[in-house]
This record gives structure tokens, sequence and C-alpha cells, in this order.
């Protein structure tokens, strides 16, 4: 067994006890492995390994690799993204995990339709309101989320968050189950294009405590590619 290999067996037996704990199917959870450390040759070794949903967060970095890979595996930009970088996304990647502001949703869908074509996105919040993390307060998102549910190229699939680095996982619980509850209030607001499936949250200190509280995707790199640098 090599290395990635082993890896992802330790990462989907925690995947299950977590699962197993609240009573949730692990297909629900989805991995979207992160290579932004990895090169072209490691980025393939991850695609011919099986895994498929790739998660990348510098433009300049991503675009290389998805010149010799982007036939494969589908792509989610998880980064902070600036609104000048918008036109080497649309038609590369397929997700957005990380519209955090309404300028950059217009800039998105300008772009998109001029290609005809439309992007999942994920609604960046600030669940922790540290300043040195991007994204949407929580108070403020459903009035964005109305705003940006009016642009006709952008699908929203969900919602994202990144939790604070923490010594002890179990700390940052609250911000996980705080993400919940905004996807809960978004979708009583029973927008047909405000149903918000999906929960981006969890990365490689903390994915166990996200599933448990409702992430349906997790952004691994270190806990899984870590050993490929």
């Amino acid at each position: 067994m090599n290395e990635l290999s082993y890896q992802w067996s330790l990462v989907r037996k925690k995947i299950e006890e977590a699962c197993n704990r609240v009573g949730r199917d692990p297909n629900e959870v989805r991995v979207v492995t992160v290579t932004k450390y990895l090169d072209v040759e490691g980025t393939k070794q991850v695609l011919d390994a099986g895994f498929d949903h790739i998660g990348e967060s510098r433009v300049q970095q991503a675009i290389p690799k998805w010149k010799e890979l982007g036939n494969r595996g589908v792509w989610h930009f998880i980064g902070h993204l600036q609104s000048n970088k918008v036109k080497e996304v649309i038609g590369r990647f397929q997700y957005l995990h990380s519209l955090d502001r309404f300028s950059l949703a217009k800039e998105i869908n300008r772009r998109a339709m001029q290609r005809n074509q439309t992007i999942r996105c994920f609604l960046q919040v600030n669940v922790s309101g540290e300043e040195s993390k991007f994204g949407i307060a929580p108070n403020e998102l459903t009035e964005f989320a109305l705003e940006v549910a009016q642009l006709p190229q952008i699908e929203i699939v969900g919602l994202m968050t990144m939790a604070p680095k923490v010594d002890r996982p179990e700390e940052v619980r609250p911000v996980f189950r705080e993400l919940k509850r905004c996807q809960q209030r978004l979708i009583k607001l029973e927008s047909p294009r405000l149903q918000v499936p999906h929960l981006s949250m969890g990365m490689s200190q903390d994915f166990d405590i996200a599933i448990e509280e409702g992430a349906t995707w997790i952004r691994l790199g270190s806990v899984l590619v870590g050993g490929m640098k």
C-alpha cells in the first residue's frame, strides 16, 4: 500500500466513525483533495489514485496543472479570489468555494455569461469573525444570498466556512454548528435558488467534527497528500 492509499484508509475510517456517531451515511460526505502544494506530477498521482475532486487556492499555481490535467476530474477553487482573476477561473473550475462579496459575484456572472456557462458557488461565511479570514458575516448572509440569487449564471450550492486553528479541534464545533444554522435559515426562505444543500467545512485538523455538524464537503490537504510534497 502506497502512502496516499494508506493515508486515505485512515481518513476513511475517521469519516465512517464520525458518521456513525451522529447517524449519517458516509456516502453523504465528499472529499476535495487539496493539491495546492503539489506540482503537476503530484496532482496527476492524486488523480491516478482515484481522487477526482481537486482543490486549488492560488490561480497562478493552478493554471499550469489545469492545462496538463484539466480534462480529468472536477476542479474546485477554494481560495480567496480576486476579481481580476475571475477570467482565469471561469471555464476551468466547476466549483468556487469562496464567493464572499457581491462585486465578485457580478464579475463571475458577467464572465460566465460570455461563455454561456454556469458556475457552482458556495457562499463563504466568516462565522468565527476573525479579521484574518474572508467571508460574509452571518447576520449579513441572507441579504447577500438574495442578491446573488438574482444572477443567472451562478448556482448557489451551499455555504463554506473556515474554522480557527486551535489546539483542540473540539473548540471549533460552535463554528460548524453556526454554519448549519445559517443553512437552515436560508432554506426557510423557500427560494428555489437558495436551497443550499451543501456545507463545505472541515479541513485536515477538524474534519471529523465538521462531519458531525453536517459537512457534506470536506477539504483535505496535509492529512492526505502531506507526505507527497
